[in-house]
């Protein structure tokens, strides 16, 4: 299945800002929990994430430390807000309700399954 520019540019911010609730992350790891999570639907780029993840961090619904082994390869990790977690929970609010809809408008045409109701 292919998910649409549209639908993946909506459902970034939500995704990654719910990622970094569950811990601090960073972008190789963002992307391929993504993928993991989609069963492989939404394919993220370098280019989709790190303009994302730039644009939060000066919303300041995210904040980014440089870590690493000593010798090692260090990583920008990047680690969610409170601003941020109260920007997730009004993220899942709005797609609460465009789901709701969806799901409404799906039922009243017959397009929905039985599972999905």
């Amino acid at each position: 299945m292919h998910v649409t520019k549209d639908l993946v540019a909506a459902s970034a911010t939500p995704l990654v800002l719910g990622i970094l609730a569950q811990g601090d992350n960073y972008g190789y790891a963002i992307i391929k929990e993504v993928n993991e999570l989609s069963g492989g639907a939404l394919e993220w780029t370098d280019g989709l994430l790190y303009p994302l993840l730039h644009r939060l961090e000066r919303l300041g619904h995210v904040e980014s430390t440089w870590d690493g082994p000593p010798g090692g390869r260090r990583r920008k990790y990047y680690r969610i807000t409170e601003q941020g977690r109260a920007e997730l929970a009004e993220q899942r609010r709005q797609w609460d309700a465009v789901v709701s809809a969806l799901k409404g408008v799906w039922h009243a045409t017959g397009h929905l399954s039985p599972r999905e109701a």
